[in-house]
């Protein structure tokens, strides 16, 4: 499903990526941890399209993306990847529902479509009784829950999250991250985790380890 070959990236002289090689197969949940700098993030982000590599090849679904017009990447993110990250970057002036569907809006479902398909992810979620409140109302529980509807309304075939636990404390953390992974399991998601705790990779299937910008172990 997802298959990286010699992908090495930098930013001005620091070079984060020293050739990554991966391969993760459908269905899989990969976790990958190392200490900050690693090039965590930086390698999820290529992966998702929204960084790209200095030099190496990306291939999704068995397609190169390497290459790509930008267009063709952000009908790609919006239909075959969602995306959590340890912020939920909602847009504060809409209430939950209205921003669990906006990438099912910008697939092109009417609003109707949209709000009926987040709807049934927020009651999934939890969130069924808070789909008409605004983001600065709901705790960062909540927050994280909506970010999760909007991740999976297109139901992308992957999931890529970011420390998704990393801004919540312990209890919501664990819930969040149980909701992640019934999800997970629920639409069959190819799912790479990011994440310092190691307690939270233990509940994938494969952990990676990242040192100075490769994949050791």
């Amino acid at each position: 499903m997802i298959q990286c070959r010699d992908i090495y990236k930098s930013y001005g002289p620091i070079q984060v990526l020293k050739g990554v090689n991966l391969d993760i197969p459908a269905g899989g949940l990969v976790s990958i941890v190392g200490s900050s700098g690693a090039g965590k993030s930086t390698l999820l982000h290529i992966m998702g399209t929204l960084d790209h590599a200095d030099r190496g090849e990306l291939s999704l679904m068995g397609t190169r993306i390497d290459g790509k017009k930008e267009k063709d990447l952000a009908r790609l993110r919006n239909r075959e990847i969602g995306f959590i990250f340890q912020f939920h970057h909602l847009l504060p002036e809409l209430s939950a529902i209205e921003n669990a569907c906006l990438p099912a809006l910008i697939a092109g479902f009417s609003e109707e479509e949209g709000r009926s398909k987040a709807a049934e992810l927020l009651q999934k979620l939890g969130m069924g009784h808070r789909m008409e409140q605004q983001p600065g109302t709901l705790s960062g529980g909540e927050q994280q829950r909506v970010a999760l509807a909007r991740a999976l309304v297109n139901r992308p075939p992957i999931l890529l999250a970011d420390e998704p636990t990393g801004n919540l404390d312990q209890s919501n953390a664990a819930d969040v991250l149980n909701l992640l992974l019934d999800a997970r399991k629920e639409f069959n998601l190819t799912c790479v985790m990011v994440t310092h705790d190691m307690k939270i990779a233990e509940r994938t299937e494969k952990v990676l380890l990242m040192k100075d910008g490769i994949i050791v172990g």
